[in-house]
C-alpha cells in the first residue's frame, strides 16, 4: 500500500503537542478528479463520543474548506523536516491559484477514503462526525478574539472519527 503499513492508534508513539504545533500537517480532501490541501498547525487529537477523534479547524477563506464540506472524509499528514518547505508552501499559497502538487512535489494517493501524500511519515484518515462554526460569543477570555481573529475570519471546526492510521514502512 504504497510504502504505509495499518497500525492501531494505540500504537503510536508521539507528542501530539510537538506533532501539530511544530511540525505541522497537511489538512487533505477530495477526490482523484481533484483534492486539494492546506498546512495547519491548529488542532487537535483526542477521545470524544466512544471515538479516537482529531479536531480541525479552517478559515472560512481556505480552498481546501470547499473539499472538506463535500466529502465525508478528511486526512492528516505528518511529515519529517525535509518537507518543511513543502508544507511552508502549502499553507502560504491557495490551491485556487497554484497546483501544490507540481509546485512541492508532493505524490498525493487515492487508495482511502481521503486523499493523502507518499512522502508523509504517519497519515491519519478521519470520518467527519460534527462541524460547528467557532461563536465569538463563547470566549471566556475576550483577547483571543483580538489576537487571533482580528479579521473576524472565524474557523469551522471540525470533529472526526480517525478510522485508519498508515505508518511509512
Amino acid at each position: 500500500m504504497n510504502g504505509f503499513k495499518t497500525v492501531e492508534i494505540k500504537d503510536l508513539q508521539f507528542n501530539p503537542f510537538t506533532l501539530i504545533d511544530k511540525e505541522w500537517m497537511l489538512i487533505t480532501a477530495g477526490n482523484e478528479q481533484k483534492c486539494n490541501t492546506m498546512t495547519a498547525s491548529w488542532g487537535g487529537l483526542g477521545e470524544l463520543w466512544k471515538h479516537y477523534v482529531s479536531f480541525i479547524f479552517v478559515r472560512p477563506q481556505r480552498y481546501t474548506l470547499e473539499f472538506i464540506e463535500k466529502e465525508g472524509y478528511y486526512s492528516l499528514c505528518f511529515f519529517d523536516e525535509s518537507y518543511r518547505k513543502a508544507l511552508s508552501f502549502c499553507g502560504s499559497h491557495s490551491g485556487r491559484d497554484y497546483d501544490k502538487c507540481k509546485e512541492t512535489g508532493l505524490t498525493p494517493v487515492f487508495d482511502e477514503a481521503a486523499p493523502y501524500f507518499a512522502e508523509a511519515k504517519i497519515v491519519l484518515i478521519c470520518r467527519k462526525l460534527h462541524k460547528q462554526p467557532i461563536d465569538p460569543a463563547g470566549f471566556i477570555d475576550p483577547s483571543i478574539d483580538a489576537t487571533c481573529y482580528p479579521e473576524k475570519d472565524y474557523h469551522e471546526m471540525f470533529v472526526g472519527s480517525i478510522e485508519k492510521v498508515l505508518v511509512k514502512e
